[in-house]
């Protein structure tokens, strides 16, 4: 075997041994009094080591690179990102004892930069946020290194078949509740690879779940299955759809559509102005006793949507979502009165409308759009 086999084995052991170490994420039931027969579940991915959803990405994204051979011993790792998915690639790279560098634009929030470093991870910050891509190529080049590309690898590096996937876990999670068969489970798109994960999975089990998409201002992937499901050609649309600026809900939404997301796996969509998703985010954290990100309120906004169409409908059963990360990441922002203010968002009344839908049932504002 060659010593570069051997490095290549001994990392894959290493990125497994870490897995075979941590635990599931929680599913944590939610009562909306509101929607009494209706069932909503919190997937909570902010369990994991590197507190987010995107730590199952990064360990997918790294496995499929070394199962490639684009990573080897002392391979400086590129990362274009908002910042969750560079901390857990920080955290693998430690691991690796890989450098790493992620390539975020200069709004992230302060705390994100303070956990990639914690991990051994540099930070180079782009004033144009649709620069993150060249930018980390270029830096990949510059360094001999490896640009791992989340945006295009995210739907093809996660096995989601099984292998403990999140749409596994929630079905296994689910099993012995009152309605374990969601009637629908809702993500948001940052890549698009979660979304594509849980559409391809309950297709290939064969369940009736449907998955819904939630995506913010300032971002394209709304408007692109909008338009792909009118009947306009992909390819027409995805180089239609493009922003110069970015999602001001880190993690989620994209100012292009990635090569990651794909709409035929998703069943419906939502476009959730930014002021409802941190309302949602803010009474969620009123609820749960502790603060979520503002991803887990525009998800949560989906939910709502959908629970007041079961009820119109006379349906009982039960909405799984995803709380991809902690609040705790946010306490400069989305839970800075100034900050919002300044920005022009009216999250107060965001949050008494949130309230009226999830404890009276009330409809959602027509600002959330449907596709």
């Amino acid at each position: 075997m060659t010593p570069s086999r051997a490095w290549t084995n001994a990392a894959i052991r290493t990125i497994e041994a870490d897995f075979h170490r941590s635990a599931d994420t929680h599913l944590i039931p939610l009562v909306l009094p509101g929607f009494s027969g209706i069932d909503v579940y919190l997937k909570d991915e902010s369990c994991h080591p590197t507190g987010s959803l995107k730590h199952r990405l990064a360990r997918s994204l790294f496995l499929y690179a070394l199962a490639n051979g684009w990573l080897h011993e002392g391979s400086t790792v590129i990362e274009a990102s908002s910042g969750s998915t560079a901390i857990s690639e920080a955290y693998f790279a430690h691991l690796l004892g890989l450098p790493f560098i992620a390539v975020m634009p200069a709004t992230v929030s302060p705390d994100k930069i303070a956990a990639i470093e914690f991990h051994g991870g540099g930070c180079h910050l782009v004033q144009d946020p649709t620069a993150i891509y060249s930018e980390s190529e270029r830096l990949a080049r510059a360094t001999n290194g490896h640009f791992m590309d989340q945006f295009t690898y995210a739907e093809r590096a996660t096995d989601w078949r099984a292998n403990n996937n999140i749409a596994e876990s929630i079905f296994k999670q689910m099993e012995l509740e009152r309605y374990p068969e969601p009637d629908w489970i809702v993500a948001s798109a940052g890549t698009g690879g979660t979304s594509a994960t849980l559409g391809r999975y309950v297709r290939y089990r064969r369940h009736g779940t449907q998955i819904a998409c939630v995506d913010p201002e300032n971002s394209v992937f709304f408007d692109y299955y909008a338009a792909v499901r009118q009947g306009e050609d992909a390819t027409a649309a995805r180089a239609r759809f493009q922003l110069d600026c970015g999602s001001r809900i880190e993690g989620i939404g994209r100012p292009r559509v990635e090569s990651s997301f794909l709409p035929d796996v998703i069943d419906s969509m939502f476009k959730v102005p930014d002021a409802l998703s941190v309302g949602a985010m803010r009474w969620l954290a009123d609820k749960l006793g502790r603060r979520v990100g503002g991803s887990t309120g525009s998800n949560f906004v989906g939910v709502l949507a959908l629970a007041a169409q079961m009820q119109a409908d006379g349906r009982q059963g039960s909405i799984v979502t995803l709380l991809c990360d902690s609040g705790e990441r946010y306490g400069h922002s989305y839970y800075n009165d100034a900050w919002l203010a300044a920005r022009g968002l009216d999250v107060a009344a965001a949050q008494v409308q949130i309230a009226a839908v999830a404890e009276q049932g009330t409809v959602l504002p027509g600002s959330v759009l449907r596709a």
